[in-house]
């Protein structure tokens, strides 16, 4: 790691919140393009940040890695087989586009707009507009309207902006928890 990556890290982790993350990238110019209303939770800046290109409306979960190249060619190289150069390739985010905690997103890939991308995943390939997507590697699983217009219909258990939950939510929570156990 370059000396320069690594001060860019410390600086960035001083940002308490995902947007202050988000404003410090965009600001130094380490990503190709940072959009509007960028939330960037991640705490490590990924090898080649400017092969990556993030659009406007988009929340990058904790724990997301972007991965830009390979290092597979250390190992051919040391076979004495030839000489294998590394292989880079960019990534681009479209509009509203939710990356789920602990993602890793591959080389030259397309998140599509309106996209939703579940914890965990691993997407090795673009992710079409309007889809949600999920799975190791990820798949679509549904349409994004249709998780809207679950969402729309509510009866869920619903957090704070103040990351603090009062004893009725907590109780709702609960509730809800063991009602969908019960059916």
């Amino acid at each position: 790691m370059t000396t320069e990556r690594l001060m860019h890290i410390l600086r960035m982790n001083l940002r308490r919140s995902s947007s202050g993350r988000a404003n410090y990238l965009k600001k130094n110019h380490l990503f190709a393009a940072i959009g509007d209303q960028v939330k960037y939770q991640p705490r490590m800046i990924p090898l080649y940040p400017e092969l990556i290109k993030l659009h406007s409306n988009i929340m990058v979960g904790a724990g997301v890695r972007f991965v830009t190249h390979d290092a597979v060619h250390t190992v051919l190289n040391r076979m004495n087989i030839g000489t294998f150069p590394e292989q880079i390739g960019c990534i681009e985010v479209m509009d509203n586009v939710f990356i789920g905690a602990d993602t890793t997103i591959m080389p030259n890939v397309r998140i599509g707009s309106n996209v939703i991308i579940g914890a965990n995943s691993l997407v090795t390939k673009d992710c079409e507009d309007n889809s949600v997507y999920a799975g190791i590697p990820a798949r679509r699983i549904g349409s994004f309207d249709d998780y809207v217009a679950k969402r729309q219909k509510g009866g869920y258990p619903t957090g704070s902006r103040n990351q603090r939950l009062t004893q009725a939510q907590q109780q709702f929570a609960w509730e809800y928890f063991q009602q969908s156990r019960d059916n």
